[in-house]
């Protein structure tokens, strides 16, 4: 995929095997909140989303804030989609977004989401999938999600 006019999407040369996407205006949420994001397409309906956590995450338990969490699990479902090439339409939207706590995340260790693409019909994507730190020995959430995809809008890369 070719870098979008808002997202750069390149190999990332500090994480081999691993792709930026990174949002080119560095004011917006993405970028403020929850810094940078790296993805792996695994297949066509696989992809893991890393995101580097940090004392500006947390909560006064010293642990991943749970709104953090929430927040990277909506932007991993159109990351994931993104790199699988199941979306392609700036504009879509979160319609459902379910979430099970399973653990506290934990400082200084990557948030992997490991998003599956369920199922992609003309106006929806389904999504499903699980947070883990250390390789999926640790696991934060549990999560199953739609996207309603934009009627109309340029193609990611054009």
């Amino acid at each position: 995929m070719s870098d979008a006019p808002n997202i750069l999407h390149h190999p990332d040369p500090d994480h081999p095997g691993w792709m930026t996407w990174d949002i080119t205006d560095r004011r917006r949420f993405n970028a403020t909140a929850l810094g940078k994001m790296i993805v792996r397409k695994v297949d066509d309906h696989h992809a893991i989303v890393r995101m580097f956590v940090d004392i500006t995450h947390s909560n006064l338990l010293n642990k991943v804030h749970g709104g953090v969490t929430l927040a990277f699990i909506d932007v991993a479902l159109f990351v994931a989609s993104g790199a699988t090439g199941q979306f392609d339409a700036p504009g879509s939207v979160t319609v459902q977004l379910d979430t099970q706590f399973l653990g506290a995340g934990e400082l200084d260790r990557p948030l992997d989401a490991e998003v599956e693409i369920v199922r992609v019909t003309k106006r929806l994507i389904f999504l499903r999938g699980t947070v883990v730190q250390d390789d999926g020995a640790h696991r934060v959430a549990s999560f199953s999600g739609i996207i309603r995809r934009a009627t109309s809008g340029p193609a990611l890369g054009a």
